[in-house]
């Protein structure tokens, strides 16, 4: 006689947050401080103290380091198609006293398309960052600026044939003044010690420019000065 097989009920995948001492919404409102405000991790560590809430400031670290990505991942079918005209400039930061460089992109509409960090300042590495910005989002630019860097002619050339590339004196300056509010963050910031580091931290301070600037379909009826907060309480749910 055969048993009737045994149906198996079905369960939520585990949280994120599973296993962590403390709940999500005391390290969602870490992760959030850290990439959106100019403070280091122990500026953080001091603000919950004040709100009753005993954390390391590594810990703190660990936790940006940990959910970054994955905020950022669980956004990712949320997020707005770039537009057609895109402003490239590389830029540099410190990592462990050695300088490092960010190539970085924003559209005509102020969304940051990626960054990309990089030992070197060379066609490799601007190579790299536009095959990656183009297979992920699946969209092509017609017209790409940037400096007079020597390496983007060919790599441009290769890469996106059809695109104007447009070289003029203060016509990239939109992507330039976007360098400055990613230095801003960094400045208090004594994490950027090692290269993955300071990827995930960059590249979490654009995301989270994008959330603010309503460049997902996150929040979007919510103001804009308690856009941010919505959009992490909602991606929490999703990780």
């Amino acid at each position: 006689m055969k048993h009737a097989a045994r149906t198996r009920r079905w369960a939520p995948p585990p949280s994120a947050f599973a296993g962590f001492r403390f709940p999500a919404e005391v390290i969602i409102v870490a992760v959030r401080w850290c990439l959106r405000y100019g403070l280091s991790y122990r500026d953080v560590e001091e603000l919950l103290a004040e709100r009753g809430i005993e954390v390391d400031h590594v810990t703190i670290y660990r936790w940006v380091q940990r959910f970054t990505p994955l905020l950022a991942d669980a956004a990712r079918n949320a997020r707005h198609s770039p537009g057609d005209r895109w402003y490239v400039d590389e830029t540099y930061v410190k990592v462990n006293g050695v300088w490092r460089y960010v190539y970085r992109a924003i559209d005509q509409h102020g969304q940051v398309i990626d960054v990309l960090f990089s030992a070197r300042r060379n066609a490799a590495a601007a190579r790299r960052f536009f095959t990656r910005a183009l297979r992920t989002l699946k969209v092509t630019p017609s017209e790409v600026v940037t400096d007079a860097a020597p390496v983007y002619p060919a790599v441009l050339e290769e890469l996106l044939p059809a695109a104007w590339h447009h070289v003029e004196q203060y016509e990239n300056n939109p992507i330039e003044a976007d360098h400055g509010q990613l230095k801003r963050r960094l400045r208090p910031m004594r994490g950027l010690q090692t290269d993955r580091t300071a990827q995930v931290v960059i590249a979490g301070h654009a995301f989270v420019q994008n959330l603010r600037r309503g460049h997902y379909d996150i929040a979007l009826d919510t103001p804009p000065a308690t856009r941010l907060v919505a959009a992490f309480t909602e991606l929490a749910r999703a990780i």
